[in-house]
Formats: C-alpha cells, sequence, structure tokens
C-alpha cells in the first residue's frame, strides 16, 4: 500500500468514532427492540433488530479499516441514551438523532479524505448513503399516517 495522502491520525481517529457510534447503535436498537409493546411489537422488533445487525456491520467495516491502516481499533462504545420512554414515537426520535449523530461522523471522514484515498472516499460515500436511507426511514415512521411532508419535533 502506498503512503497515504492524508491525515492519518485524524482518519483512523474519525473511524474509531464511526466504529463507537455504530457499536452504540448495536446496543441501542437491541435495547429498544426489547423494548416493545403493543400490536404492532412484531414487525417493529423485526426492523429494529435489522437495523442492530446493520450497525454491526458497520462497525466491522470501520474496525477493518483501522486495521488495514495500521492501527488500534477502539474498545469503547459510543453515547448511550437512555430516557426511559419506551414508546414507539420517543423510541424512534432517539433513533432519529442517533442516524443523524452517525450520518455527521461519515460526512466528517468523507472531508478528510475526498479526493485524497479513492478506498475511503468511497466507503464514506457509501456509508453516507446508507445513513441517509435510515435517516429517511425513521423519519416516514415518525410522520402522523397521511402526512407527506417530512418529520418536525413538536
Amino acid at each position: 500500500m502506498t503512503t497515504p495522502k492524508f491525515d492519518k491520525k485524524a482518519v483512523v481517529r474519525l473511524l474509531n468514532k464511526i466504529l463507537e457510534m455504530e457499536l452504540a447503535g448495536v446496543v441501542r436498537y437491541t435495547h429498544y427492540s426489547l423494548m416493545v409493546y403493543g400490536y404492532g411489537r412484531i414487525p417493529i422488533v423485526s426492523w429494529l433488530r435489522s437495523q442492530a445487525d446493520e450497525s454491526m456491520a458497520h462497525a466491522t467495516k470501520a474496525g477493518e479499516l483501522v486495521t488495514l491502516l495500521g492501527e488500534h481499533p477502539s474498545l469503547a462504545i459510543g453515547p448511550l441514551l437512555e430516557t426511559h420512554n419506551h414508546d414507539i414515537g420517543a423510541i424512534l426520535r432517539e433513533a432519529l438523532e442517533h442516524e443523524q449523530s452517525t450520518l455527521r461522523a461519515y460526512h466528517e471522514l468523507l472531508s478528510a479524505t475526498e479526493g485524497k484515498s479513492v478506498m475511503l472516499e468511497e466507503y464514506a460515500r457509501e456509508m453516507i448513503y446508507a445513513e441517509e436511507l435510515h435517516v429517511g426511514e425513521v423519519d416516514k415512521m415518525l410522520r402522523p399516517p397521511g402526512q407527506i411532508g417530512v418529520f418536525e419535533d413538536a
């Protein structure tokens, strides 16, 4: 591998931050899936658990890139918020906040690597695409039935 044209220390720091945030997503979505009750439980739990699985896959990708760069992946986990408010709306609002924070971290990585590493730039773009889809899905779930406009928290 050739010498990177980017600030390796900063990129590894960002990748470790992403790794930590994605691991926090695994914990969050798993916890949320345990706290869903009511008639709509089964499809919501299924969706939340698929999000946990996807967060694990994203964490693994970030960790693999850290080791590819010859560095050590973090053992930490990103921030975990426990509001003890487990209605579906509250869970989805927390999920939306988490997805938006993770999306910002991927944008930071893109800024640090754009035009400097095709591999890392493409990884960041792929993950931004995935996170924007997640944000959009959560936004749609937060809208009242029949509302077309994006979700706006009151």
